[in-house]
């Protein structure tokens, strides 16, 4: 992450570049505060711009490149997904005006104690919203194939297992995970492809006001989008590394899905039980590259409020490995690393 003189140039260049923008536009510059910021290296700045306020994108080369957010923003945009408009941008410097989508994500909301009629609504419009994003164009999109989805899996190994717990895998245990990670790959890269979000949960959908014109939820950081499995997405939303869902929710909402889906001519199977079963594998490779890669905040970046997911992600990732024999093995390394009994229960055997 730059020091605290890099961030001061930076800051700079981004006031000149601002003032330097059409008068039009009404900035207000002495108004800009700070929106968010993320685990990468963007940061983001709310900005008054005459009755509405926009959105100011700091996104600094070499270590972001603003061309796939450019990209992926027209895609998205030609099928109807609520995304922000780009209305001006330096691709040199790493720049971008966007507008605002609203003061509120999904995880905002539900963490200040959204009420369940409301929550239901705006998880059904989510689903509304990603079964128009996976109508999107895929064209020339980086492929998330087999060797891909394995590479991420080293995470987990190298920084949940050996970092975090520092603990060494027996061969054994090497052995038994390679074939976990062989099956999840295969079976996630065979399904039919789709655009990827890769991040479709809470802190990416925006609570849309009414009125505003826009359809909700809005949708943020897709810029890393790919073509990948139809699963993905929806396992996403209801294994939610920030918010809990409880099993029967988590079905409901897979169910809704999977209806909208068909009725929309997705390649989503026939059988309710086969696709469950895809979201199941597809948010088990998921959450243990997730445990890697907030372990590896933690302790590489000093980002250690990630920790504070660890237990909620580790639940979903035994959720699916008590359930089916072939990740028996791994379920007994999770007891190992946390020191626990193990868990004897039913489980299916695909």
């Amino acid at each position: 992450m730059p020091n605290s003189t890099q961030a001061d140039e930076r800051h700079a260049a981004l006031e000149v570049w601002l003032h330097d923008l059409p008068s039009s536009l009404g900035l207000d510059q002495r108004s800009m505060i700070a929106a968010s910021s993320d685990a990468s290296f963007r940061h983001y700045w709310r900005i008054a711009s005459h009755q509405s306020t926009l959105i100011v994108m700091d996104a600094p080369p070499p270590h972001e490149d603003c061309r796939p957010f450019l990209d992926v923003t027209k895609r998205l945009a030609a099928v109807g997904v609520t995304v922000p408009e780009v209305l001006a941008h330096d691709l040199q410097q790493g720049f971008m005006l966007l507008s605002d989508l609203g003061h509120q994500t999904f995880y905002d909301a539900i963490t200040h104690g959204l009420p369940d009629p409301t929550l239901q609504t705006y998880y059904r419009q989510a689903l509304d919203m990603l079964v128009r994003l996976q109508q999107a164009n895929t064209i020339d999109l980086p492929v998330f194939d087999a060797p891909r989805l394995r590479t991420e899996l080293e995470l987990f190994e190298q920084w949940f297992v050996k970092q975090h717990h520092q603990v060494e895998l027996t061969d054994a245990e090497s052995g038994a995970l390679e074939g976990i990670f062989e099956r999840l790959c295969t079976q996630m890269a065979a399904e039919p492809r789709v655009l990827v979000h890769r991040d479709f949960h809470s802190p990416n959908l925006m609570v849309c006001e009414s009125g505003g014109g826009l359809i909700n939820p809005g949708v943020l950081d897709y810029q890393d989008a790919v073509a990948g499995p139809l699963s993905y997405d929806i396992a996403s939303l209801v294994f939610d590394a920030r918010t809990t869902w409880q099993e029967p929710q988590q079905l409901d909402w897979m169910i809704r899905y999977w209806e909208k889906a068909r009725a929309a001519g997705l390649a989503v199977p026939h059988d309710f039980a086969v696709f469950h079963e895809q979201c199941e594998f597809t948010s088990l490779q998921r959450n243990l590259r997730i445990l890697g890669v907030f372990a590896r905040l933690n302790h590489r970046d000093g980002k250690s409020h990630y920790l504070a997911h660890l237990p909620r992600v580790l639940q979903y990732v035994r959720q699916v490995a008590g359930r089916y024999q072939a990740f028996a093995a791994l379920a007994r390394l999770l007891d190992r690393l946390e020191g626990t009994k193990p868990n004897v229960s039913l489980s299916f055997a695909p």
